[in-house]
């Protein structure tokens, strides 16, 4: 039997009922039943609009709501094709219906005038950059014009250059509302990577003062989402730059600090952003990696502390490995492993919890970590926290079975020799129930 291709009809108006618009059934999204904004599709094959299969995802839901099967993964895919053929259906309706063609208009000034108005230097582009941003977030516009403004436009290059500006050339107000337009830029599925590239090409002109203009929203934004979305473009900046970039951005301690801060607790209780805490460890595991200045600095200024505090706090594998990466770099110094060492019962043994729980990264990070407190550097403090860790050895000889890289397989098994190997200490991690016969 063949499948017929059904439509249904927008309902328009008393004074338009004279006019039909087709809605093709697979441009509605199967939970709202809406024409989809913005398709996405899970790994079922299945298309849905972004806004309404996000929200059953973060409503705690792990099954396909069409499908009701199982998803191992919750990754969605934009669905580019249908999105063109969505577009091209609207363009269409709209040079039918007036009604239509409304639904998707911008009130304001043009986004090109507005590009303009950011770029004019007599003038204060604050109100101009607010209003791109609510252009760039509203759903009702199509992501093709977007992408065609921030490319063809040159908005991303406009926007990162109010960046680069002198504190006294515009307010932090200012400088943040450009933070928030070019991490939209950069968040936005529709935006092609080439066009988003240009907010790092952008950035990186004058690198040292984005870095800034950036650390100033850090320390004086507005709210938490200001500063997470300074946080994301220095990450973008960093991940899309070339060595003297990076460079760049690493010598900016106020910058450090504040990357420092906002893996820190984020109100009077103490209580950590997990998505703060990501973002601020991604920064700052790869500027720990850039230079060793850059390293000392860091650690000068807090980051072994403030690392391991959130190595405590967080159960995510890759953000524990970023964290073990902080302290691989920072223990390549003498004041890193005094910070280190300080309280080496506590975050010895927490490294040692995390080696086995943080990917195969995480895991060599940690035993580097491990040697060269206890190995090379032969810190006594940090030797006898991880002899008498429970489970310490397990984990070692765990990973020397899980094909780790020569060099880190070499660490474990020098760091073996401080182990005092007995029938207690070849038993201590084992859960089983199994009863084990020594031969001996």
């Amino acid at each position: 039997m063949v499948r017929k291709e059904t439509t249904t009809t927008m309902r328009l108006p008393p004074q338009h009922q004279g006019l039909e618009v087709k809605i093709p059934s697979f441009f509605r999204c199967p939970i709202s039943l809406d024409v989809m904004r913005s398709p996405v599709s899970l790994c079922t094959g299945v298309t849905y609009d972004r806004a309404s299969i996000q929200k059953w995802l973060d409503s705690g839901n792990t099954t396909c709501p069409a499908t009701m099967l199982p998803l191992p993964s919750t990754d969605l895919v934009p669905n580019l094709t249908l999105r063109s053929l969505i577009s091209h259906w609207s363009n269409s309706a709209a040079s039918c219906s007036p009604v239509a063609g409304s639904a998707t208009f911008f009130a304001g000034p043009s986004p090109a005038a507005l590009v303009r108005k950011v770029a004019s230097s007599g003038a204060d582009p604050s109100p101009a950059l607010r209003e791109l941003a609510a252009y760039l977030s509203d759903d009702d516009v199509d992501e093709f014009e977007k992408n065609a403004l921030v490319g063809a436009g040159s908005a991303a290059e406009t926007v990162a250059s109010v960046l680069r500006r002198k504190g006294e050339q515009i307010s932090v107000d200012g400088v943040e509302a450009a933070v928030r337009v070019l991490a939209a830029i950069i968040a936005l599925d529709g935006i092609e990577e080439a066009n988003k590239k240009r907010v790092a090409t952008g950035l990186a002109v004058d690198a040292a003062a984005s870095a800034a203009s950036l650390a100033r929203v850090l320390r004086s934004g507005s709210g938490l989402e200001a500063r997470i979305d300074a946080a994301r473009l220095v990450e973008f900046l960093l991940a899309n730059a070339v060595a003297e970039t990076k460079a760049a951005v690493a010598q900016s301690s106020e910058l450090v600090a504040e990357l420092i801060r906002l893996i820190g607790p984020v109100d009077e209780k103490g209580s950590l952003d997990k998505k703060a805490m990501d973002t601020g460890l991604s920064c700052l595991a790869t500027i720990a990696g850039s230079r060793r200045a850059a390293r000392d600095e860091m650690v000068r200024l807090g980051a072994v502390p403030a690392a391991v505090r959130a190595l405590h706090a967080t159960t995510e594998p890759s953000s524990s490995a970023k964290v073990l990466r902080i302290l691989e770099s920072a223990v390549g110094c003498a004041e890193g492993r005094a910070a280190l060492c300080k309280d080496a019962e506590v975050t010895v043994t927490a490294v040692l919890d995390r080696m086995m729980k943080s990917g195969r990264d995480g895991a060599e990070a940690a035993v580097a970590v491990l040697w060269a407190v206890c190995h090379k550097y032969k810190d006594r403090r940090a030797s006898d926290a991880a002899a008498a860790s429970e489970g310490g050895l397990t984990r070692l000889l765990l990973l020397l079975q899980s094909g780790c890289s020569p060099a880190a397989r070499q660490m474990a098994l020098e760091l073996l020799k401080i182990y005092r190997v007995n029938a207690k200490s070849c038993l201590a991690g084992y859960d089983s129930k199994t009863t084990h016969i020594m031969p001996f």
